[in-house]
């Protein structure tokens, strides 16, 4: 850039000297009206750059269970506080030796506060226990994790919440070029109004008046350039893949690109519009004459043409069967999956062209001559077809949403395996996105769900799908690379942007950023984003057994004989055990390839799943119903009659911790395979699960053997490890044969929902009656 240009603010007196364009003449002027977030991009990117604050699924899901464990655990907490303060003021709770604790007007009020501290403490340890602070950890643990691994499969995670939502995906809105399609663009098919060249650069046919003006067309209507080096080795073409075949195929045809744009300057260019589906150049050749040229959509630039030039130069007027002939070689090539573009123009006079405001000149879009049409081939990524089956087989549909022609849309579907030989008739399912565009609100929703194509579509219309599925409670996955892709990434449930072909606008509005552009990679997404949400369940799954087991055991010991078997040490040891050890062992499984199997789970369905209850509620009831017959009755038992009250109940109560922590270890197995029987598929590598199992084992034994001081634990016998680990292991064989219960499809959640609305609507109807 040299020179200067002088740059006049629209509120300014004074021109300011900035860098600016050499013009003939001396210098330009150019006028500012807006700056900053005044100008349209500045604009487009606040709106990208404001957070809506929608919470993902899962995050929904995990508020309501974690205000429900809370909840739950300081209603417990409270109870066993006031009921534990009764019956050590009233005298009814007892020292180890048998002495009461508390006689009203003789323990010393030190000494009762300090019992009184005590039972707080209980109280405040159960709380903590209770209170999920190990599930974000969880949640953070899994992301991070699959995060970086899908770094591996070609998915860069901008924004962390999506690698779960993405396992939520329900749909997946794609574009077809570059993401189906290779975007490796080739001129196939060629046809110059009535005669089809074959091959398609065979010129020998053309007319020299024909092959100068379709020349001219390709080297001045293009976003492209060509570089020929100085050597005469290979041109280089740049530009976007379609560009880059049509100049490719002029080059074929005898194009020189610098000597066509020397010959002619250009007046008024309008760049290629997404929305009319072409492009267009005014370009003086002569004093008086001017031609412009037009290219773009095939169906769209015929529909303009009044009249068709034959291979031998002769224009012709173009009649009703001309017409019909040349929309059948369009059809033809669509039905071929071959993008279809055409070429026309219209002579101009020079004296036509006003010479003020030139930049406003709308040129004429009528009247136009068909130069010829051109067939592009994009071939399908390797691997598409698979990959959209397997989506399919996961319950997650894909929609191709594409501004290429419906037929060739249809096409390129059918190879992928989007669409079948049964669906291409329908209407419904096939779309324009004009048709889309101009339905009601409550047409589009209703008709969203059954579109799988929408050919010649806008980006516009891919937002307006978008925003109609996710009112139909949709959890929207939508590919895009280009900036006016952005609206339509930013209100998505999750954005995938192109890595390679993708604008940074489209980048910085998407979540996810596809690096290798292929499909394929969205589908490896949709495994790790599901292999988060059930990682998460494996560990709520885990958490609430352990959660519900201690809860209720220091309930009904509290209650019954006012003291607890587990301390409130032991319950933070516990606490360790599930939610930091049991977050790292179960936030790093890998993905199975049962996950992709599953349907997604939506916006709707409970996060603690029937399977899940089952599962809880036959370890959880397993652990409490055997360790509470040890902690009432564990002296006997063990045969401890003749050792004093104070030893027996340390040796009652360490067994008891002990027991109930390698319950926990055991049962950690089973919350690997929530539904499988075989809970020890694939365990040997995950190498952290087993260092954590292998550490708390270790950590455990010391507890019980070294650290009884710190812990209130004594040291147990070989027969009593034994039997502790024991009772843990009966857990294997206990959940093998819990997965054989059936369980109903409808979740749990909805039949106490019933109850409840029914009792509601039953007591309106009473207050009604009354009234």
């Amino acid at each position: 850039m040299t020179g200067e240009s002088k740059i006049v603010h629209k509120d300014q007196k004074a021109p300011m000297l900035m860098s600016g364009c050499k013009v003939a003449d001396g210098y330009g002027s150019m006028l500012v009206t807006g700056v900053g977030t005044n100008t349209e991009w500045g604009m487009l990117m606040a709106n990208l750059s404001e957070d809506i604050g929608e919470e993902t699924p899962l995050q929904v899901r995990l508020n309501g269970v974690a205000t429900l464990i809370g909840v739950v655990g300081l209603s417990v907490a409270g109870a066993v506080l006031v009921v534990l303060w009764l019956r050590y003021f009233t005298g009814h709770s007892n020292n180890p030796d048998g002495t009461t604790e508390f006689v009203a007007g003789t323990t010393g009020a030190k000494q009762g506060f300090m019992g009184a501290i005590r039972i707080f403490t209980i109280a405040v340890t159960i709380v903590v226990v209770a209170v999920p602070e190990g599930l974000p950890l969880a949640v953070t643990l899994t992301l991070a994790y699959s995060m970086r691994k899908m770094m591996r499969d070609k998915a860069l995670v901008r924004r962390l919440s999506s690698c779960e939502t993405m396992g939520s995906a329900t749909t997946i809105c794609s574009d077809k070029t570059g993401t189906l399609t290779l975007n490796k663009m080739t001129v196939v098919e060629v046809y110059l109004s009535e005669t089809k060249l074959n091959p398609c650069d065979n010129t020998g046919l053309m007319s020299s008046s024909v092959a100068s003006l379709l020349i001219e067309g390709i080297a001045q209507n293009t976003a492209g350039a060509v570089f020929s080096p100085e050597d005469g080795g290979t041109a280089e073409v740049t530009g976007s893949p379609t560009e880059k075949a049509i100049l490719s195929w002029g080059l074929k045809i005898g194009m020189d690109f610098n000597d066509v744009r020397s010959r002619s300057s250009v007046l008024r260019v309008l760049p290629f519009n997404s929305v009319k589906k072409c492009g267009g150049v005014a370009v003086q050749v002569s004093d008086d004459n001017v031609h412009i040229h037009w290219k773009g959509a095939a169906e769209l630039v015929l529909a303009s043409c009044k009249s068709w030039l034959s291979i031998d130069g002769s224009a012709h007027p173009m009649s009703s069967d001309k017409y019909n002939e040349l929309k059948r070689s369009i059809d033809d090539m669509a039905m071929s999956s071959l993008r279809c573009i055409a070429f026309a123009y219209c002579p101009w006079e020079l004296r036509m062209v006003p010479k003020e405001d030139l930049d406003k000149w709308q040129l004429p879009e009528d009247n136009l001559t068909l130069l010829g049409m051109v067939g592009i081939k994009d071939p399908c990524r390797q691997g598409v077809r698979e990959a959209v089956q397997l989506c399919s087989a996961a319950g997650v549909k894909v929609r191709m949403v594409t501004g290429d022609n419906v037929e060739t849309a249809k096409a390129i579907a059918l190879e992928c395996g989007i669409l079948n030989a049964n669906d291409v008739e329908s209407e419904t399912i096939v779309i324009e996105g004009k048709v889309f565009r101009e339905m009601s609100e409550s047409a589009r929703e209703e008709v969203a769900d059954k579109i799988t194509v929408m050919g010649r579509s806008s980006p516009n219309d891919k937002l307006l799908l978008v925003q109609a599925l996710k009112r139909k409670g949709h959890v929207v996955a939508v590919t895009g690379d280009g900036t006016n892709d952005a609206p339509a990434l930013h209100e998505a449930d999750i954005g995938l942007s192109m890595g390679i072909s993708g604008t940074e606008v489209a980048k910085e509005s998407s979540d996810i950023i596809i690096l290798d552009d292929d499909f394929t990679s969205v589908v490896k997404v949709v495994r790790w984003g599901r292999s988060v949400y059930a990682n998460i369940q494996k560990f709520i799954q885990f958490q609430l057994t352990t959660t519900v087991a201690a809860l209720v055991i220091n309930v009904v010991a509290a209650v019954s004989s006012g003291d607890v078997p587990l301390n409130a040490v032991q319950l933070l040891w516990v606490n360790l055990i599930m939610d930091t050890l049991g977050a790292l062992a179960l936030a790093t499984e890998p993905p199975t390839d049962s996950l992709i199997k599953r349907h997604p789970v939506g916006r709707r369905e409970p996060l603690i799943t029937n399977i899940m209850w089952r599962n809880l509620f036959i370890q959880a009831v397993y652990q409490i119903v055997v360790l509470l017959v040890f902690n009432f009755d564990g002296q006997r038992i063990f045969h401890l009659h003749n050792e004093s009250q104070e030893h027996a109940d340390k040796i009652k109560n360490t067994f008891v911790f002990n027991a109930f922590v390698f319950c926990q270890i055991f049962n950690e197995f089973n919350a690997r395979e929530p539904e499988e029987k075989n809970v020890f598929r694939g365990v040997t590598r995950n190498h952290l699960f087993m260092a954590i199992v292998g550490i708390t084992t270790v950590l455990q034994t010391l507890i019980v053997e070294f650290l009884g001081k710190f812990f209130g634990t004594v040291r147990l016998g070989w027969k009593l490890w034994l039997l502790s680990v024991a009772i843990g292991a009966v857990s294997w064989p206990l959940a093998y044969l819990g997965k054989s219960i059936p369980v109903p499809a409808r979740p749990f959640q909805d039949y106490f929902k019933h109850c409840f609305s029914g009792r509601r609507k039953r007591q309106d109807e009473e207050q009604g009656g009354k009234s």
